[in-house]
């Protein structure tokens, strides 16, 4: 049987779209380097006491000490939401702290990771967070630093271990009592 010219056109383009989106083609970490780099964060600030709604930058530095170009250079954070808050879920996880912005330009498809890009030997990259406390109590934000999304290129510390670390934070169950700084406009927090 033969289909009209338009048909048969349409269906030769469908097939090859499907061929297409079904696995062929570069592999995703085709250009990503099977390397180790090394990787120092030089800095690691969260306030410590926080209230609750508060608004505050999570902030992390890391530095390329040594002589080649780290590919991409990413960081993973665990603590922003609790995973297990409402188990079966479609999804339960329940943030502890709204991200209202992240690392700009750092976006992944990745849940909780950020990447900034090729970072060259002796510079530094600074990712940052705004968030707002949504939850009461003591909780833990970890992070990791990795050399690329897709796990060949691996940031090291000196001792070869993953450059890592963590910050505990109290929120406490009313906000803190905050004023503005009517000459520079900063809001200043008072102790409780």
């Amino acid at each position: 049987m033969m289909l009209p010219r338009g048909v048969a056109i349409a269906a030769a383009l469908l097939a090859a779209t499907v061929a297409s989106g079904c696995g062929g083609g570069e592999r995703q970490d085709a250009g990503e380097k099977d390397a180790s780099y090394p990787v120092q964060v030089t800095r690691a600030h969260f306030p410590r006491l926080q209230g609750l709604g508060e608004t505050a930058a999570f902030s992390v530095a890391v530095r390329n000490p040594g002589t080649e170009t780290i590919p991409n250079i990413a960081m993973t954070v665990d603590g922003f939401a609790n995973p297990d808050a409402v188990p079966g879920a479609a999804d339960p996880q329940r943030p502890i702290w709204i991200i209202n912005a992240g690392p700009i330009g750092g976006r992944t498809a990745y849940v909780n990771t950020w990447a900034l890009g090729a970072l060259k030997p002796k510079q530094i990259r600074r990712f940052t967070w705004s968030v707002t406390s949504t939850v009461p109590g003591t909780h833990t934000l970890s992070y990791r630093v990795a050399g690329g999304l897709n796990g060949n290129a691996k940031a090291v510390t000196r001792g070869n271990g993953v450059p890592q670390g963590s910050i505990t934070v109290r929120v406490t169950r009313r906000p803190r009592t905050s004023t503005v700084d009517p000459s520079t406009g900063a809001v200043v927090y008072g102790a409780e």
